[in-house]
């Protein structure tokens, strides 16, 4: 006896564009650098979880009891890592700036597909002037030098709070607002060929209404690339995230990230480079690790790739 599918199901997605979760990841455990960033990554995320039940001291205390917790005492026997510019364990600190570091990207990055997918989605299905203004405010975006206009927003935020730093949240909204562009636009040109597919048209001919076309049938087709696009941002979020807090705009001690512990090290990196190659290797692998998790789903979701 044949079994009969919902129309809403056959429409959803186009036979030839059908990906399962198999296939996907049989071609995505082939890219062995994706793999070990996999694992790299969930280490991170691990350690940044239990970071209150890892550490081996109270990322903002001063060592006062131990000759090797003064300022800048190298990594041996209490101090695995060192100890920073006022003598505070570095491990530790390491451990709670992968959580705010870690967070900051993830967050921002949510928000920006948020934020990029809806304006994106209805630039590409319903085009005309709506397609106009939604691309011209997103030409604007691109127009300005993200950095610049980060840091002079933060400047602003602060200068007007009562606070001497800005807080987390305030971060990740203030990037997450500025970064949505690249999403919206990688929305609009999926869109702009979905909704001429025959499916499409059938959706509409059997009564679908545009919110439910958009949602049901065409975003999940423009997911692929979005899903490696989200992948790659998490990275330069968490890299713009530790450039604004090096110069000084992000997060501020003895609040604990990767791109402020670098900012204070600087200025001691002759006598104890510690300080600072151990945050910057930090970046470094957490970015390496999440750009090849970006290309290994790269690699198994796209279409053309098969």
């Amino acid at each position: 006896m044949a079994v009969s599918i919902p129309i809403d199901q056959r429409l959803a997605v186009p036979e030839d564009e059908v990906f399962t979760k198999v296939t996907v990841w049989k071609r995505f455990r082939r890219h062995r650098l994706a793999l070990a960033g996999i694992v790299v990554l969930g280490f991170m995320i691990l350690v940044a979880i239990f970071a209150n039940q890892l550490k081996p001291y109270d990322p903002n205390a001063i060592d006062n009891v131990h000759w090797l917790g003064t300022p800048l005492a190298p990594g041996v026997a209490h101090h695995v890592l060192g100890t920073d510019e006022v003598g505070r364990d570095l491990l530790s600190r390491l451990m709670f700036g992968a959580r705010i570091s870690l967070t900051v990207g993830i967050s921002a990055t949510l928000m920006e597909i948020i934020i990029g997918t809806i304006l994106g989605a209805i630039a590409g299905y319903y085009g005309g002037w709506v397609d106009y203004v939604i691309m011209r405010i997103t030409d604007v975006f691109l127009s300005i030098p993200l950095l610049p206009l980060l840091l002079v927003l933060t400047a602003i935020v602060a200068a007007s709070s009562s606070k001497a730093s800005l807080s987390f949240g305030v971060i990740v909204i203030v990037i997450g607002a500025l970064i949505w562009p690249s999403a919206a636009r990688l929305v609009r040109a999926q869109f702009l060929s979905l909704r001429e597919r025959e499916y499409t048209e059938a959706a509409r001919a059997v009564g679908n209404n545009d919110a439910r076309i958009i949602f049901r049938h065409l975003l999940p087709n423009a997911m692929a690339p979005l899903i490696v696009q989200a992948t790659l941002d998490v990275a330069n979020v968490i890299v713009l995230e530790s450039t604004i807090s090096f110069l000084g705009f992000g997060i501020q001690p003895p609040t604990a990230s990767w791109g402020n512990m670098l900012s204070n090290a600087i200025s001691n990196l002759q006598v104890a480079w510690w300080a600072a190659v151990f945050p910057g290797l930090c970046i470094l692998v957490t970015v390496l690790a999440i750009n090849y998790m970006g290309d290994g789903l790269r690699d198994a979701l796209d279409p053309n790739m098969r």
